[in-house]
């Protein structure tokens, strides 16, 4: 009896050890459906740092960062708003320099908060796909990326990139085939360049930097191949995915390099075929400007540019031997800030190259992954859909039009829980994000109340509009500040002192918020809640009563002021009062 117990068992381990992932690679690229990006929230950083060769560098943020770029925290509760409505994948971009140490071991903590959100996907019956995010990317002047297409950075970070992909492999070895690795996101050369390798060189070209670039990819694009591999378990048949340069997709003509990006990636070796993915991003225009104004293009040039970017695409990289994913898409206005986006400002336009992109890419096996937008800000912790029209687009583009999702949009209410629970503001690092929409919803006369406590080596809370353009006007207790308020001198209260201010805003600073939403940080204060409140419709036992209409300030139901009431139902004084 022991022996058959014993034999057994080895064969359920054998079994566990010899696991596979059958599901290939075109399979699943089919399987996703339409897809999304949980975008700025574990890819957003704000540590900054320009020599990843000194330990400073590396691991200055904790699990704060995932707010720090003012989406709230990710919960399951979005993640099935998106499976209701008809979405299959969600891809989650994560930043790791920020939460691992200069050799590269991942902080733990950080590494459970990326596994609980997989399995807000993974548990939702979606597939997901998780990556190494803005680990790569453009330089700026207080950041420089650890990671670029270049021959002596893949020399010199080989063991620190190939021992971030062991433990990411290691911590999601035994997931089944929903899951899918990513190995970097848009990876540029040393200097930078988009739309191929070498294009910020003197002469937007240098053919031995361009090579280099293109080398140093693959190199990257290789290793991680190999270390996921080389894990076991299901990772040794895992659908993986690997980008272009810059996740560049090649469209254009205007330059004889643009198809490099597409000719020039390698299809990595691989020790069992058939489980690469290739990877590319799209954000075309849909404007364009003539005799110095901005204007719609022609749906018809539209879709050409779809067409021929899909063309390319097949050309050049599913004829490797792969299947393409769209990994990244919307407009080249998609991320222009509330007020400004192609779907705020030509939103049937929008509307149409939607469902055509869709369509078009699916027809002809590729999946998309919209980028961001949908469910922004506050929106996704309610959570309802910030833009329902544009996600119902896309899934019917997809599913047909007969499919029947869910759609939650906001409804109309007396307050907002923009948030709630334990966030430190520090070092202009973390901000919350505040719609337009939560404005417009909420009616003039809308406050936002903060509980919050002063704290050490700060005493600032900033307002700034949501295009980052000025610092709104405000008022608190009667008095009126400019964008910042310093609570030790408003207050005169010391370190530690907890407070409630709510802070008042004028009709002109209202019809701007309504139009470009709010963002709130600033240094030196812990916050406990935040939310929008309308005291002019936050009623307690309404009385219906008849007035004179020519006396007094009038708000419609919804919260609206009304200079010339007729006959209805408004409110005044906190009462709902009937003109007849």
């Amino acid at each position: 009896m022991k022996k058959i117990l014993f034999l057994g068992l080895m064969v359920w381990a054998s079994m566990i050890a010899n696991a596979q992932i059958t599901e290939s690679a075109t399979d699943a690229v089919k399987n996703m459906g339409v897809g999304w990006n949980l975008g700025n929230t574990l890819d957003a950083n704000s540590s900054g740092g320009t020599d990843f060769n000194v330990a400073s560098y590396w691991g200055k943020q904790g699990l704060d960062s995932e707010t720090c770029w003012g989406q709230p925290k990710a919960t399951s509760a979005l993640i099935k708003m998106m499976k209701n409505a008809g979405f299959g994948a969600i891809r989650v971009p994560v930043t790791w320099y920020n939460h691992m140490n200069q050799d590269g071991k991942v902080n733990a903590e950080w590494m459970k908060r990326v596994h609980e959100v997989i399995d807000y996907v993974i548990d939702n019956g979606l597939y997901c796909i998780v990556n190494v995010h803005h680990d790569t990317g453009a330089d700026g002047s207080s950041h420089t990326s650890w990671i670029k297409a270049d021959e002596s950075n893949y020399t010199q970070n080989k063991t620190r990139y190939e021992y971030l992909w062991k433990q990411i492999a290691e911590e999601f070895k035994d997931y089944d085939k929903h899951l899918l690795f990513e190995a970097y996101n848009e990876m540029l050369d040393t200097k930078s360049s988009w739309c191929f390798a070498s294009f910020n060189a003197s002469g937007q070209y240098n053919s031995a930097l361009a090579t280099s670039a293109y080398n140093g990819l693959n190199s990257y694009a290789q290793s991680f191949v190999n270390t996921v591999r080389a894990t076991g378990g299901n990772n040794a048949t895992r659908n993986l995915i690997v980008n272009t340069y810059a996740a560049a997709n090649g469209y254009g003509t205007w330059n004889s390099h643009l198809k490099e990006t597409l000719s020039k990636m390698l299809l990595p070796k691989d020790q069992t075929s058939g489980h690469i993915i290739f990877e590319v991003h799209d954000y075309p225009a849909i404007s364009e400007t003539k005799n110095n104004s901005v204007v719609s293009r022609s749906l018809s040039d539209i879709k050409s540019q779809i067409n021929g970017t899909i063309n390319g695409l097949k050309s050049y990289l599913v004829a490797k031997g792969a299947p393409v994913i769209i990994g990244e898409w919307g407009t080249s206005n998609v991320d222009a800030g509330a007020g400004k986006t192609d779907y705020d400002v030509r939103r049937s336009l929008m509307l149409q190259f939607a469902d055509y992109y869709v369509k078009q890419c699916k027809a002809n096996g590729i999946a998309t992954f919209y980028w961001m937008g949908l469910t922004d800000a506050a929106y996704r912790s309610i959570p309802v859909f910030s833009q329902a029209d544009l996600a119902e687009t896309m899934v019917k583009a997809y599913h047909g039009s007969d499919f029947q999702g869910e759609f939650p949009e906001i409804e109309q209410a007396s307050e907002y829980v923009v948030f709630e629970g334990d966030k430190l503001i520090s070092n202009w690092g973390v901000s919350v994000n505040i719609a337009s929409e939560m404005f417009k919803n909420l009616g003039e006369g809308v406050q936002l109340e903060i509980v919050y406590k002063q704290e050490n080596g700060g005493d600032d809370i900033q307002l700034y509009y949501g295009d980052w353009s000025s610092k709104p006007s405000f008022t608190v207790d009667g008095k009126t500040y400019n964008g910042d308020l310093n609570p030790s001198k408003h207050y005169g209260t010391p370190v530690g002192t907890e407070h409630t201010t709510v802070i008042s805003f004028n009709s002109a600073t209202y019809k701007s918020l309504c139009s470009k939403g709010l963002f709130v940080f600033g240094d030196g204060w812990r916050m406990y809640k935040m939310r929008l409140i309308n005291p002019t419709t936050s009623i307690s036992n309404p009385q219906i009563s008849t007035i004179n209409p020519s006396s007094g300030t009038f708000y419609s139901l919804s919260g609206q002021r009304v200079t010339n009431p007729t006959r209805s139902i408004y409110i005044k004084d906190g009462k709902k009062i009937y003109i007849k």
